[in-house]
């Protein structure tokens, strides 16, 4: 479960903490402790940028079914000229 302070990151701050925890793994030197620590925290970071993503999708898919709706409401058809 993500905790309060993970969902008021915005995307970027999650994407960009996520490429460090990477980044520090590949490196290694982390004893396992610490190299679980930095797993589960990029497994959160993970879930906090898909959740953004999926929001997203959603706004682009929502304002497409919209823009299509409204096309095909003024009769428009594909929105092109014929001639």
């Amino acid at each position: 479960m993500t905790s309060k302070v993970d969902e008021a990151l915005g995307y970027e701050q999650a994407r960009d903490e996520l490429i460090e925890v990477v980044r520090r793994l590949e490196t290694g030197g982390t004893t396992l402790e610490e190299s679980l620590a930095l797993w589960e925290r990029g497994e959160e970071l993970a879930k906090v940028c898909r959740r953004w993503l999926e929001g997203a999708r959603a706004r682009l898919d929502a304002a497409l079914a919209e823009e299509s709706g409204e096309a095909e409401d003024s009769g428009s058809g594909s929105g092109r000229d014929s001639g």
